[in-house]
């Protein structure tokens, strides 16, 4: 067995590297004929980004700018990015058929005409009776509250949600 494994000889060596965004450094240990490799493999795309820059456009090739910013995006720039995010919705009750769906609904309405209801159906035969739009479980915590009074099973749970919609 040693004569098998005596044959392939490892030539291991520290390599450092920067990271291309950020410009930190990496060491790596990996064999000198994988870092050739590596090393040809980035040259190449290098001048294939070079000459295909220029070619094109006539400009002089400079490294693609990336826009990282410098505080959290607000609510309308999320919104404009994506539509659809994954944010929170009060889950009223949980009911067996469409009818007491209907009614369960109909009673919150009356209760809460500035809140949207709304039926998830995911469950059959069971139906989750659903209310509101939140980007965060404490922009919920207010109405949670008052639903709880009279709906004590009332939950804040994950779900998609359209930006638009939502508080």
């Amino acid at each position: 067995m040693l004569s098998v494994f005596g044959f392939y000889t490892v030539d291991a060596q520290q390599v450092v590297k920067r990271d291309t965004l950020s410009g930190t450094e990496l060491v790596v240990t990996m064999d000198s004929r994988v870092n050739d490799a590596m090393t040809g493999l980035e040259e190449k795309c290098a001048r294939v980004a070079v000459n295909n820059s220029s070619a094109d456009y006539d400009i002089p090739a400079r490294p693609a700018k990336i826009f990282v910013p410098s505080r959290e995006l607000t609510n309308a720039e999320v919104c404009r990015k994506n539509p659809r995010i994954l944010g929170f919705k009060i889950q009223i009750t949980v009911v067996k058929s469409n009818e007491e769906a209907n009614e369960v609904k109909a009673y919150f309405r009356k209760r809460f005409p500035n809140l949207k209801v709304e039926t998830d159906a995911s469950l059959r035969p069971n139906y989750k009776i659903l209310a509101g739009s939140y980007f965060t479980k404490q922009s919920a915590a207010a109405d949670l509250s008052r639903v709880r009074e009279y709906f004590k099973s009332a939950v804040a749970v994950q779900y998609r949600i359209f930006c638009a919609e939502a508080k």
